[in-house]
């Protein structure tokens, strides 16, 4: 088992770890990571590959014996002035290369570490942007680029209000929570006050899970028509270096905004590519934000142009950014560490062949009993992976109110047509057997 250092760090503690937690040479890599975190394996893997001694920051227990050497810290992550002070005073005693937070709620505090340590990293100003839905809104619109309507509401007691002046159809959707959770469609006041409603109930639940206050104000906004694609990049020194860009076969339509297939490259035409990646470039330059992984959502209405739906200093969530290893060669993740470690953009991918990703979504509420069929979709050409995250007894929740998949299809083809075609009969191949719930 990995020594855990608290954020109170006493000499014996300090001995144990350089004692244990290190290998001479290697340069070493905080990785601050949410507890429930998809990726730790994958990045632990990355760095081993890459020869990078890693400590893990979490805000829990994490259960990482065996995966590779180092050390685990516990960190209040919900505080990022407190989880940066507590990464000072460990790099006072054991020196860290970089600091690199690749979840929603890890971010911040890991711009903060970076700040006071004097590493590379996103201004702390800009990844607050990013992870506030509003700011993000104002910042762009400022900067020119072209936006929906948007205003906050005041959930508990501006929902009629609001709901009567609205041009329909339009989203409501939390501030800062990310993985389309609380994301929901109204097309008339009646469907805005539910939804507003609903949303309230999914901010309460959240307060009480992180022990936060009750975020009282949500977001309203002009639903954007059209296709909706995903930017894969990586900032340096301001320069936006293209990964790849994801199609979403899919339409994401709502009323909920469950997201599934994900293929590359795009089947967009050059232009329309072009001005996605100069969207997305200047989005960039609007929040501030100059170092490190991006993944930007971007809708092109029918009528043309392109609007970023969001924009979040990380890479692609969940087990996605395997994709670009299966089909690359090169993981993601690998990118991120050689970055952090100083490398630039020299690990990017020249080009990802088609391949794609099916994030599997949850039908409905309910205990997942059994799962069938894995062998048979893994036997398809072109399958590369199935990956059923979820154990069997698992209790499910699905959008708005939840924030996990059933598990990840991944393929590879000729072609996106084909990649696209694969993963939808891989996915016809499971059974879930779902227990719904009692009452």
């Amino acid at each position: 088992m990995f020594p855990t250092m608290t954020t109170h760090l006493s000499p014996e503690q300090i001995d144990e770890l350089d004692a244990t937690g290190g290998r001479a040479g290697r340069p070493r890599l905080l990785l601050l990571l949410a507890t429930r975190s998809y990726r730790t394996a994958d990045l632990l893997a990355a760095a081993e590959a890459m020869g990078v001694e890693i400590t893990v920051g979490s805000d829990g227990p994490t259960a990482l014996a065996g995966l590779a050497p180092g050390a685990t810290i516990t960190l209040p992550l919900a505080d990022p002035e407190a989880t940066a002070r507590a990464i000072a005073a460990f790099h006072a005693h054991y020196p860290v290369r970089a600091v690199v937070g690749l979840d929603d709620n890890t971010v911040v505090a890991a711009a903060r570490a970076a700040e006071l340590l004097h590493l590379r990293g996103n201004p702390v100003a800009a990844v607050k942007a990013a992870r506030d839905k509003l700011t993000t809104r104002r910042l762009l619109t400022e900067a020119g680029l072209a936006q929906p309507w948007c205003r906050p509401v005041a959930w508990r007691r501006e929902l009629a209000a609001v709901a009567a002046a609205a041009t329909y159809p339009c989203v409501l959707k939390p501030r800062d929570l990310g993985g389309s959770r609380g994301v929901v469609r109204a097309d008339d006041p009646a469907a805005f006050v539910a939804a507003g409603e609903r949303i309230g109930r999914i901010l309460e639940a959240v307060a009480v899970e992180e022990g936060e206050p009750v975020e009282e104000t949500l977001l309203s906004e002009g639903f954007i028509p059209g296709v909706e694609v995903a930017v894969e990049g990586l900032l340096v020194g301001g320069r936006l270096h293209p990964i790849c860009l994801f199609d979403k076969p899919d339409p994401l339509d709502g009323p909920f905004f469950e997201e599934t297939l994900y293929t590359t490259p795009s089947r967009l035409g050059s232009a329309t590519q072009a001005e996605i990646w100069r969207t997305a470039a200047a989005a960039c330059d609007a929040l501030g934000l100059v170092e490190g992984p991006v993944h930007i959502e971007v809708r092109v209405p029918p009528e043309g142009g392109c609007q970023v739906v969001e924009v979040a200093p990380r890479t692609i969530g969940g087990l996605c950014g395997r994709t670009i290893r299966l089909a690359a060669g090169v993981r993601l993740e690998e990118v991120v560490l050689t970055h952090a470690l100083g490398g630039g953009a020299s690990a990017v991918p020249a080009a990802v062949p088609p391949a794609g990703v099916m994030m599997l979504p949850i039908p409905h509420g309910g205990v997942l009993r059994a799962v069938g069929g894995v062998e048979a979709a893994r036997r398809l050409p072109n399958v590369a992976e199935v990956a059923i995250t979820v154990p069997v007894g698992s209790e499910l929740v699905g959008l708005p109110e939840g924030d996990r998949y059933l598990g990840f299809l991944f393929a590879r083809g000729p072609d996106p047509a084909t990649v696209e075609q694969t993963l939808r009969d891989a996915h016809a191949r499971l059974r879930f057997e779902i227990e719904p719930p009692a009452g």
